[in-house]
């Protein structure tokens, strides 16, 4: 009896979700044993060709990390979405636009322009930029066309699952391989983690006053942490509150706030929105100055509340017509 055929695939991300499936260590064991890697062109050598050569639906199932910001990945997206029976949004980024959904908050013009002119590290005095297209004494060359913005992956294909991270935790791939191999998925649409606060599963929830009373917000470098003490107790912008379960509260162990990689819970349409209102009653302030000066403090505020879910908020995107001003 052959096995199901199971591929991964990398749009636009930093690559650590590949390495999760590194990470599975000596249960990666398991899964080679019972699958059949018919598509994984981070690890192997496949080419595009051999899905194209895939019957409809052929693959079990497809993993697929990353934002969608090219037109290359759109398409392969598009053609495993026809290849596959199950298409698994693997990690933040191809979940809710994740970090390279930031980009969301320039131009393209204005992204390239970072990237290739005013970087500190680029030395570019004649401003050259990718092109789509080019001719060399070989022929001709083309690359991927970057989008003006940046999506989910469910904005632009039917996703079944999805699978949150940054990267996905090692124990939630597991147990999404195995309830695939035995039929035993929730509802399609899916977010196989725990629906329910990282707080409530927080090693040191029992810290936590049951009012909140901030003065000012740190940085984690900032002050001394104190390794048993609730992280938001102490000034650090941790998003347990409004962060979903799943990752062992591997960031708080290591003495770090959360920083929302797990996404919301279900009851929260906007994770960015819902954070910001979950920080802003912490504060210990009815002054309408001294609200603003804390806040201030909060270097970066959408990038910090909006670090992994910009694509998928309600704004979607910046209003950057007339240059984003």
């Amino acid at each position: 009896m052959s096995k199901p055929k199971v591929g991964f695939y990398w749009c636009a991300s930093c690559g650590g979700c590949e390495e999760a499936i590194v990470d599975l260590d000596e249960a990666i064991l398991d899964v080679v044993a019972a699958v059949d890697v018919v598509f994984w062109p981070c690890a192997m050598d496949f080419k595009r060709s051999d899905v194209e050569a895939m019957k409809d639906n052929e693959m079990a199932v497809c993993f697929i990390n990353g934002a969608v910001r090219s037109d290359e990945q759109l398409e392969m997206v598009e053609l495993l979405r026809k290849k596959a029976g199950l298409v698994v949004a693997f990690g933040s980024c191809s979940h809710e636009g994740g970090i390279p959904g930031l980009a969301n908050l320039y131009t393209k013009a204005g992204v390239l322009k970072a990237a290739y002119g005013n970087a500190f590290s680029t030395v570019n005095p004649e401003y050259t930029l990718p092109m789509a297209e080019f001719s060399f004494p070989e022929g001709k060359g083309t690359l991927p066309t970057l989008f003006e913005t940046v999506k989910s992956l469910d904005q632009v294909i039917d996703v079944d699952y999805f699978l949150p991270g940054c990267p996905p935790p090692v124990k939630l791939i597991v147990n999404a391989v195995m309830a695939i191999l035995k039929g035993e998925l929730p509802e399609k649409g899916a977010v196989l983690a725990p629906d329910m606060a990282q707080c409530d599963e927080c090693p040191r929830k029992d810290t936590k006053p049951e009012k909140l009373l901030l003065k000012q917000f740190y940085r984690p470098f900032q002050i001394q942490v104190d390794h048993e003490k609730c992280l938001l107790a102490q000034g650090l912008l941790c998003l347990g509150p409004v962060t979903r379960q799943g990752c062992n509260n591997s960031c708080m162990v290591g003495n770090m706030p959360c920083t929302g990689c797990m996404g919301p819970t279900s009851r929260v349409r906007d994770y960015g929105a819902k954070a910001l209102s979950a920080i802003a009653t912490s504060l210990d302030s009815n002054d309408d100055a001294e609200i603003v000066a804390v806040m201030d403090s909060i270097v970066d505020p959408a990038g910090t509340f909006y670090r992994y879910s910009l694509p998928t908020s309600l704004m979607h995107r910046a209003n950057v017509t007339n240059g984003g001003k």
